[in-house]
C-alpha cells in the first residue's frame, strides 16, 4: 500500500510555487529560459507543461579534479529560479559542495538515489580524473575519482560533462600532464555524455540543458564532438561587437594603445575568438552585463580542447579557420584600405563621367539655345 507522500511526486512547478513565486513569475522563467535555449517563442508553452508535469529527474553531481567555478557559476545564473529550484532541487540528491550532509550520510543518499532510480538519474561530472599512479591523485574518502565514476556511471541514464576540466582536461591535462588527467568520455564509453566546456561554462547555458532535458525527455542536438548545438554552434569571433573592427582591418597593438581605447579589435593581442565556439558574445555574464572581450580582454579560447596548449595568450593565432594567410589581420587592413582606395577611384571616375556628361548637356542645351534666338 502506497502512502499519500509516494502517490504524489512534487514537479518542477509545485516546487517553485512553494518557494513562493507566483505564476507570473513561473511563466517569465520558462520564457527566459526557452529563449536562452534557442528556441522559438512559440516553445514557450512546452517548456511551462514539462515544468508543470515532470517530476524532478534525479541528479548526482560529482567532483574531481577542478577549482568548483562550474558550480560557481551555475549558483551565479541571472535568474533566481535556477538557483532556487533547479539547484535546490540537485542538492537534494548529491553534490559534495553544494549539499547540507556530509561524510557518511552524504555518501548513503547518494547510494540510495543510485540504487532507487538506477537507469533514471543524470550524472553530472565536474573534473578531470587522474589516470596516473593508479588514480592516487585524486582520492575522496579512500577511493580513486575513476573508482567513483565509473560506479556512479553504471546506472545513470546520461551524463553531463561540465566545464574544461570533465570535457578535455583542462589546466590539469596541460602539458606535461603529471597526473595524466583525463575528460569523461575517454573513460566511460557506453553511456550518451553532453560536453557543456568552458572555464567556466555560463550559467544560464548549464540551467538550459538541464531543462531541455528535463522539457524533451532527451538530450539536446550536438554538434559532432558532443556540445550542444544551441550554445556552440557559432564562434565567439561571430557575435563579437568589435567584429566590424576585424572586417575593416581596425586591431589594438597594445592594450593602452587609442586602438584599444576606440574598441578596436583584439586578434592581434591574442584573442582567440575566431577559433572558439562559444555564447559569450551573446547570452554574456554578470547578468548579461559583459564578457571578456566587451571587458577589454581578448578570449583565451576556454571552451576549447587544449587551449592551455594552443599558443601563448597574448599572441595572435597564425591562422584563423576560412582564412590562410599567416599575416591575416596586417593582410586584411591592405585589403580594406584597398577597397577603401579602390572605391574612391571609382567613384572619382564615376563623378568625372558624370559631370563631363552634365557639361556636354549643358552645352548642347545653350547652343540650342542659341539657335532659336538666331531663328
Amino acid at each position: 500500500m502506497t502512502t499519500k507522500k509516494e502517490e504524489k511526486k512534487e514537479t518542477y512547478y509545485d516546487s517553485i510555487i512553494k518557494q513562493g513565486y507566483s505564476r507570473r513569475d513561473f511563466m517569465k522563467f520558462a520564457t527566459y529560459i526557452t529563449a536562452y535555449m534557442g528556441l522559438e517563442s512559440t516553445m514557450v508553452g512546452q517548456v511551462a507543461k514539462a515544468l508543470e508535469t515532470t517530476h524532478r529527474v534525479p541528479i548526482i553531481w560529482e567532483h574531481f579534479q577542478e577549482c568548483t567555478c562550474c558550480s560557481e557559476s551555475f549558483i551565479r545564473s541571472d535568474h533566481p529560479i535556477v538557483a532556487d529550484i533547479i539547484l535546490d532541487k540537485v542538492s537534494l540528491d548529491y553534490t559534495m559542495t553544494l549539499m547540507a550532509a556530509s561524510g557518511h550520510q552524504a555518501e548513503a543518499a547518494k547510494k540510495a538515489t543510485m540504487d532507487k532510480y538506477k537507469g533514471e538519474y543524470i550524472l553530472c561530472v565536474e573534473g578531470s580524473v587522474p589516470l596516473g599512479d593508479d588514480g592516487n591523485y585524486c582520492c575522496i574518502a579512500g577511493r580513486s575519482a575513476k573508482e567513483i565514476l565509473l560506479e556512479a556511471a553504471e546506472g545513470a541514464k546520461a551524463i553531463i560533462a561540465w566545464g574544461s576540466c570533465a570535457c578535455n582536461g583542462c589546466v590539469q591535462a596541460a602539458s606535461p600532464n603529471p597526473t595524466n588527467a583525463t575528460p569523461i568520455h575517454k573513460i566511460i564509453k557506453n553511456k550518451p555524455i553532453i560536453k557543456v566546456p568552458g572555464c567556466p561554462p555560463i550559467g544560464e547555458v548549464m540551467a538550459g540543458v538541464v531543462v531541455h532535458m528535463v522539457t524533451f525527455g532527451r538530450l539536446p542536438e550536438l554538434d559532432r564532438i558532443g556540445r550542444p548545438k544551441a550554445f556552440y554552434a557559432k564562434r565567439v569571433h561571430d557575435s563579437c561587437y568589435r567584429r566590424p573592427y576585424y572586417d575593416a582591418g581596425l586591431f589594438a597593438e597594445t592594450f593602452d594603445d587609442q586602438n584599444a581605447k576606440n574598441g578596436y579589435c583584439l586578434y592581434k593581442l591574442g584573442c582567440k575568438g575566431p577559433m572558439t565556439y562559444n555564447a559569450c558574445g551573446t547570452i554574456k555574464w554578470n547578468n548579461g552585463v559583459s564578457y571578456p572581450i566587451q571587458s577589454g580582454h581578448g578570449c583565451i579560447g576556454c571552451s576549447e580542447a587544449n587551449f592551455w596548449d594552443n599558443g601563448p595568450f597574448y599572441k595572435r593565432i597564425a591562422k584563423v579557420p576560412g582564412f590562410n594567410e599567416e599575416g591575416l589581420a596586417d593582410d586584411i587592413g591592405k585589403v580594406a584600405a584597398g577597397v577603401i582606395a579602390g572605391g574612391l577611384a571609382v567613384h572619382a571616375i564615376a563623378a568625372n563621367v558624370s559631370k563631363r556628361k552634365e557639361l556636354k548637356s549643358r552645352i548642347d542645351r545653350g547652343k540650342a539655345n542659341e539657335h532659336n534666338i538666331d531663328s
